[in-house]
């Protein structure tokens, strides 16, 4: 069992998000953008942020430096529609592996964050 922040800003695909990683067996926290996830950092320990990248008020790229500055042994996964986001950002040491594209399929989700929590 893992301790996951999930920042994601569409509420319907927070939701079912939650729900799966909490079936998986995983302990959740989710925020509705990335300055409520930080601000989550600064009480909570956690194991993986499982951030969308294009969010209000702070994207998950900026989540992701935060959380690392934090706690440097974090894992870090994206998902997103817009995948050559992250991609573009490498000199930021997130290994495009770590980007699931929209759309998925909930249990691809689970898969990814299994392997990403293994690495």
């Amino acid at each position: 069992m893992a301790n996951i922040l999930l920042a994601e800003d569409d509420e319907n695909m927070r939701f079912y998000l939650h729900r799966a990683l909490e079936a998986a067996g995983h302990r959740v926290i989710s925020a509705e953008n990335g300055a409520i996830a930080e601000e989550m950092l600064i009480c909570n320990r956690f194991d993986l942020v499982l951030s969308d990248v294009v969010m209000p008020e702070k994207d998950g790229i900026e989540l992701a430096r935060s959380a690392k500055q934090r706690h440097p042994e974090i894992k870090i996964m994206f998902i997103t529609g817009f995948s050559g986001v992250v991609l573009g950002n490498q000199e930021d040491g997130f290994d495009p592996s770590m980007v699931l594209s929209k759309p998925f399929h909930l249990k691809d989700l689970v898969e990814q964050v299994e392997r990403v929590l293994l690495e």
